[in-house]
């Protein structure tokens, strides 16, 4: 039984937006990742600099332990850029599910330039980028474009779960 959905990718890519929609289509808890981030890491961020795997460790621990601790389906919103932190976040007594959302960098850069009232600086999406390691066959998951209306994201990530076959625990 799959009882956790992380919506991964890249700063910008809609991965709280997604996240609190499908915790809704689910009816399901939402938990979002940047709510865990260290005061200094997310000053870090703010001041332009990009994070490191040291940086990174204490937060996703968190949000394991979190992730450990939730009963029943739970969906959470997280950036998980490499396979040893997606490795971290699976290592949960809950069954995990990467939903990898995807959107090409001019969008990411437009809609980062918009946003307001985040601590994440726009000039570190390159760093992200070049960090991200897309999910691989033998991760447990798969890929959703985020360029289209917030309804087909969901029809398509719903449709992707039905296709799978993956059964979920409900509280």
């Amino acid at each position: 039984m799959y009882t956790v959905l992380i919506l991964m990718g890249v700063s910008g890519c809609g991965k709280t937006l997604i996240g609190k929609k499908l915790a809704k289509e689910f009816r399901c808890q939402f938990i979002e990742g940047d709510d865990y981030h260290s005061a200094e890491n997310k000053e870090k961020m703010e001041r332009g600099m990009g994070l490191d795997d040291k940086d990174r460790q204490g937060w996703l621990i968190a949000l394991r332990d979190c992730l450990s601790e939730s009963s029943g389906l739970a969906v959470l919103s997280c950036s998980a850029l490499k396979r040893s932190y997606r490795n971290i976040l699976s290592k949960n007594p809950n069954q995990t599910v990467f939903i990898h959302l995807v959107l090409d960098q001019k969008k990411l850069e437009q809609r980062l330039k918009s946003r307001r009232g985040h601590f994440f600086n726009p000039s570190l999406l390159q760093d992200q980028l070049n960090t991200l390691e897309g999910l691989d066959s033998t991760e447990i998951g798969f890929t959703v474009n985020s360029d289209q209306n917030t309804e087909k994201i969901i029809a398509d990530i719903l449709s992707k779960l039905n296709d799978k076959k993956y059964e979920f625990q409900y509280a």
